[in-house]
């Protein structure tokens, strides 16, 4: 009966250092993107995050307020570049970022009356 504690503990103890070690983890990419209305009126924006794959990670609408802020959050692959486009009526703003050198990457969509400003900084280096 001693050798089968052992094995069981020793089973044990190898899968708590694996979960320790990164063993199993998931290596997805993440974006998180706040799209920001400096503006006087509210902006219905169309935010798209692809990968250089063709893969498209989110397709969303939705309407963001005067003065407000509206956070998404977007796993994204592992490797490769991504790029996330969020567009207005007649207004666009781009971003991309390697997920391969980058795991977390934050971006910034600002729009006001006559202008859109971008900005992004990879947060989590691999």
């Amino acid at each position: 009966m001693r050798r089968r504690e052992l094995l069981t503990g020793t089973a044990a103890l190898a899968t708590a250092a694996a979960g320790c070690l990164g063993f199993g983890k998931n290596d997805s990419g993440r974006l998180d993107l706040t799209v920001r209305n400096d503006g006087d009126e509210p902006v219905d924006v169309e935010v798209v995050v692809e990968g250089d794959d063709g893969t498209t990670y989110v397709e969303e609408s939705d309407r963001v307020d005067a003065g407000v802020a509206r956070a998404f959050e977007v796993t994204v692959g592992a490797t490769g570049r991504h790029e996330v486009v969020v567009t207005g009526a007649d207004w666009e703003g781009r971003l991309a970022w390697d997920a391969g050198v980058c795991a977390l990457y934050d971006g910034t969509v600002a729009v006001e009356a006559e202008t859109v400003s971008v900005a992004g900084e990879c947060v989590d280096p691999r």
